[in-house]
């Protein structure tokens, strides 16, 4: 099984006050096993921009904790034809086009796309590709 992470979930990692142990058993699985793990290329500019509205020092946060990772072994997919055309069928069912995206993402890879948007898995929950982390790691965790 590959995960896919939200931005969200890597928010938690260097917010306090959004802190999470669900966030922190994938920021463990991600270094320990980063082949099992994806991203749409756009969760980099997502990350990086949050990072600067929240952090006290958004850039060295992301150079110190999202670049490794990224260039660590994580999946990291660009937006193509094939992608977006799968992201406009999220769309259609009420996502934004960011959330659709990584809905998209573990469609195609037939992983699970994990997150604390409990909104948007609750639009696509029957597709049985998202997970809302809030609660409960899905089962089969890590895999």
């Amino acid at each position: 099984m590959i995960w896919i992470i939200d931005a969200s979930i890597a928010v938690r990692w260097f917010i306090e006050e959004e802190a999470h142990t669900h966030a922190e058993d994938v920021l463990e699985k991600v270094i320990d096993r980063p082949g099992r793990f994806a991203v749409p290329e756009l969760f980099a500019f997502e990350v990086f921009s949050v990072l600067h509205r929240l952090h006290p020092n958004g850039l060295e946060a992301f150079r110190k904790g999202i670049l490794p990772l990224l260039q660590g072994g994580i999946f990291r997919q660009p937006m193509t034809e094939s992608l977006a055309v799968k992201a406009n069928t999220f769309i259609n069912l009420g996502l934004t086009g960011y959330e659709a995206c990584y809905a998209a993402l573990a469609m195609d890879l037939k992983g699970i796309w994990l997150t604390f948007d409990a909104q948007a898995h609750s639009l696509i929950r029957k597709k049985k590709i998202s997970w809302f982390l809030e609660k409960e790691m899905p089962p089969g965790w890590p895999g």
